[in-house]
């Protein structure tokens, strides 16, 4: 019989190898993401060696494996097409047995940067905690299970999920990773200034608890070990041991079901038909407004819901535009004025209107005969992205003048807020005309080769420009604020600054629309390069 196991494995790497093959661009990327990501993890697995003998590195050691665990648990579900093999009904018209190919996928997950970054994570974390012969014993054992483990788990996740990964929809869930990296970095953030004020004793309490879970407890029962506690050490081992078997099991009997079972997930319900097929009348269509502005706003947010690209871009400048003012005003080092900052992360959103149509931006452009139709598409578009910026940038504001309760700074605040948004609208709209650039439908990219510099001196020069454009609203709130007697006018600041926003946003929009009307057979075949 074949050799499954070593099949699997030189496919995984044939995989690599004629992917490398495809450009000298994709060759570029891949050994720059390999020395950086080896360069880091040789700097951790350094810092780790030196935390020998503190009295808490088994708890840095610990958690470090946990978070490695995690990790590897929610990876494939934010990336899966990082991994050509997560999908296994690739594989599904072949006579394997299921057990045999899990071995043979296991042991494919081991090839790869990621098992050998997580390799030197977990040494790392093993020797910071192993002293004498019977630690380093039990550390051999300990990182080769907590890596199967680790790996066992991203297969265990991936193939439950693999479906839904494969779907058009489950691609959507990459829009999380957006929010889990903006979310994650605040955290990682907050934490580190938390302990470098209280010291890695804070890190403890969570790290008795999470030794015993695996694969964290592996590593734990090295430190156990070397402490003399081989009992607790055993225990320890059993236990990701029995975690190992228990992932394996279950990726089994899920591979079977897989394999044996129709896939019925590109089929509709025909009550699902017949809506998808009845007149749009419900919802929030309502309560836009009719003629071509609602047509306009209801395509608009359309596609920030069905849109990956569009949803990832909206998710993440929701996250961040969220967690900047909040997180700094939690941590006690920030000012009510980063509550701006939610206005400018959304106001980015109106740069590059068309090409976030892409190649179906045709059937829009014929539509537009004149400009008073490119004034008309342009100001649905704004006021699409007005429905949920107006709101979202007054919740982000009040919250944030509520945790620093600076109560009398909301008005002008609000203002500078409002002012921004408009100044970002109009430089949007005309930037989206004559800097437009293509968002691949395809991967990670949000640009299309050789148009990068077109993006950044879009958005980049586009703010700039807004910032240059809202500095009256910003020089009134300073006089304001540094005269005498100036504060108990800086509530004034609030209907000035509305008003300024929409003025500017209406003059942006006018100034745009005789551009866009001229420039539609240039605005396609930039949006269409992708």
């Amino acid at each position: 019989m074949t050799d499954v196991t070593g099949t699997v494995v030189r496919l995984k790497l044939s995989l690599l190898r004629n992917g490398l093959r495809q450009s000298g661009g994709r060759r570029a990327a891949f050994v720059a993401s390999a020395v950086v990501a080896l360069l880091f993890a040789a700097l951790q697995l350094l810092g780790l060696v030196l935390l020998r003998g503190h009295a808490h590195a088994d708890a840095v050691a610990v958690l470090g494996a946990a978070v490695l665990a995690l990790g590897w648990a929610f990876m494939p579900l934010f990336f899966p097409s990082g991994d050509e093999t997560l999908d296994p009904t690739r594989l599904v018209m072949l006579p394997l047995r299921p057990r045999p190919l899990v071995r043979a996928l296991l042991a494919a997950s081991l090839v790869g940067i990621g098992p050998l970054f997580s390799l030197l994570l977990l040494v790392g974390c093993a020797v910071a905690v192993a002293h004498g012969a019977a630690g380093y014993g039990v550390a051999v054992v300990a990182v080769v299970l907590a890596l199967l483990v680790c790996v066992a788990l991203a297969r265990t996740v991936a193939t439950a999920n693999v479906r839904l990964l494969s779907s058009r929809k489950g691609r959507d869930l990459a829009v999380l990773s957006g929010l889990v990296i903006a979310v994650g970095a605040q955290l990682v953030n907050f934490g580190a200034q938390s302990l470098g004020s209280a010291g890695l004793g804070r890190l403890a309490p969570v790290a008795d608890v999470v030794r015993w879970l695996p694969p964290a407890s592996a590593i734990g029962a090295v430190h156990s070990a070397s402490e003399g506690s081989y009992g607790t050490a055993v225990l320890q081992l059993g236990l990701s041991l029995a975690a190992l078997a228990l992932l394996v099991g279950a990726w089994a009997r899920t591979l079977t079901r897989l394999m044996t079972s129709p896939d019925g997930s590109t089929l509709q319900a025909p009550d699902a038909v017949t809506r998808s097929r009845s007149p749009q009348g419900g919802g929030l269509g309502r309560l836009l407004p009719g003629g071509r502005t609602g047509t306009v706003m209801a395509r608009s947010l359309r596609y920030v819901w069905r849109d990956p690209k569009t949803k990832a871009a909206w998710v993440t400048s929701l996250a961040i535009g969220l967690i900047v003012p909040v997180f700094n005003a939690l941590q006690g080092t920030g000012s009510i004025y980063f509550a701006c900052f939610a206005a400018g992360m959304l106001g980015i959103q109106m740069y590059n209107q068309f090409g976030q149509d892409t190649s179906a931006f045709w059937m829009v452009a014929t539509t537009i005969s004149s400009p008073r139709d490119a004034y008309a598409e342009l100001r649905g578009r704004a006021l699409a992205l007005l429905v949920i910026t107006l709101p979202y940038a007054t919740l982000v504001t009040v919250l944030t003048t509520a945790l620093l309760g600076d109560w009398p700074r909301l008005p002008e605040v609000l203002g500078l807020s409002f002012a921004l948004l408009g100044a970002m609208l109009a430089t949007g709209a005309w930037t989206s005309a004559r800097f437009p650039y293509s968002i691949p439908q395809e991967g990670h990219k949000n640009v299309a080769p050789g148009q990068a510099g077109l993006a950044w001196i879009a958005i980049f020069g586009g703010m700039v420009s807004a910032a240059l454009l809202c500095s009256p609203v910003i020089v009134l709130a300073i006089a304001l604020n540094v005269s005498a007697g100036g504060d108990e006018w800086t509530w004034l600041l609030l209907p000035v600054g509305a008003a300024y926003g929409a003025g500017i946003t209406w003059a942006g929009l006018r100034l745009a629309a005789p551009r866009t009307a001229a420039c539609l057979p240039e605005i396609l075949t930039a949006v269409s390069k992708g």
